[in-house]
Order: structure tokens, then C-alpha cells, then sequence
């Protein structure tokens, strides 16, 4: 069993999974990842015209993101989407220590933090087709699930994840 946290830190898109990420890797004294990074450039290219993935893109996406956790002898918090139930459960069969932080928050406060991203491959017009395919942590899921306050600052909700 590994000592070192895995935490993935998942969401729909414009949810602040590398923002929080980020910030919680440094809190933490580990490496952050975005597991946007891992993805083939067909994926890249499919999410940027606004076209949504399918489960045969994410299937061997996941196997990387799983396979990254796995071997992260010294912790990794990664950002990955991890909508579904089937996604976090092809992470686990490679990383089965990892845990799952969903940012979770309204349509409208995510469309907002869109509206004012800038430079991401991930169009605003997939917003609704993650939201549809979003399965919320189940209760015998490894994991928490912190809803999303339009005031909340980074700093308070990382702290709120590790006190």
C-alpha cells in the first residue's frame, strides 16, 4: 500500500480541477499533474471542435492517468475529469489507493469561471455534455465531493480538504 497520498481531483470543465490541483499538491509537498497533458492528440483535437469524447477516446486515456498514479512512489495530485462510476473504476484497477476529490458547482457559476477562461482547448459548448455525463462519487467511492461557492477562494477550499 502506498503512503503517499493519490489524489485525483476531478470535475466538469471550468470546475478549477488545476487550479485546486495545483494549489493542493504544494500544500501537500507533491507533484501535480494535469492528466489533460496525457491525452493523444486526437482527443485534443475531437475536444477542440467541440466535439464530445466517447468512451473508447477516455478508455486509454484513463489507463495513463491510472498508470501515472501508480507510479508515483512520493504522491500525485492529478486533475482528470473522471465523470463516470467506469472512469474512476479503470483509475482504481491501476491505482487502487487513489482518492477522488469532485469539485462539484452550479451550471451557472461554471459557465461564468468559462466565460472568463482564456488559452484552454476545452470549448464552453461541451459544458452541458460533461454535466449530462457526470456521475456524482458514490458513497462507497474513495473520495469527498466539495460544492463549489462562487465566493470560495482557493486557499479555503484547499484547506477545507486537508484539516
Amino acid at each position: 500500500m502506498n503512503s503517499a497520498p493519490l489524489l485525483v481531483v476531478m470535475g466538469v470543465t471550468g470546475s478549477g480541477k488545476s487550479t485546486i490541483g495545483e494549489a493542493l499538491a504544494a500544500r501537500l509537498g507533491i507533484r501535480f499533474e494535469d492528466a489533460d497533458a496525457l491525452h493523444p492528440a486526437s482527443n485534443v483535437a475531437k475536444m477542440a471542435a467541440g466535439i464530445a469524447l466517447t468512451d473508447d477516446d477516455r478508455m486509454p486515456w484513463l489507463a495513463l492517468v491510472g498508470a501515472e498514479l501508480s507510479a508515483a512512489s512520493d504522491g500525485l495530485v492529478i486533475a482528470c475529469s473522471a465523470l463516470k462510476r467506469a472512469y474512476r473504476e479503470a483509475i482504481l484497477a491501476a491505482a487502487p489507493d487513489t482518492r477522488f476529490v469532485l469539485l462539484a458547482g452550479s451550471r451557472e457559476l461554471l459557465e461564468t469561471r468559462l466565460r472568463h477562461r482564456h488559452g484552454h482547448f476545452m470549448p464552453a459548448s461541451l459544458l452541458d455534455s460533461q454535466l449530462a455525463t457526470l456521475e456524482f462519487l458514490a458513497p462507497d467511492e474513495p473520495g469527498v465531493t466539495v460544492s463549489l461557492d462562487a465566493n470560495a477562494t482557493v486557499d479555503q477550499i484547499v484547506r477545507l480538504l486537508v484539516e
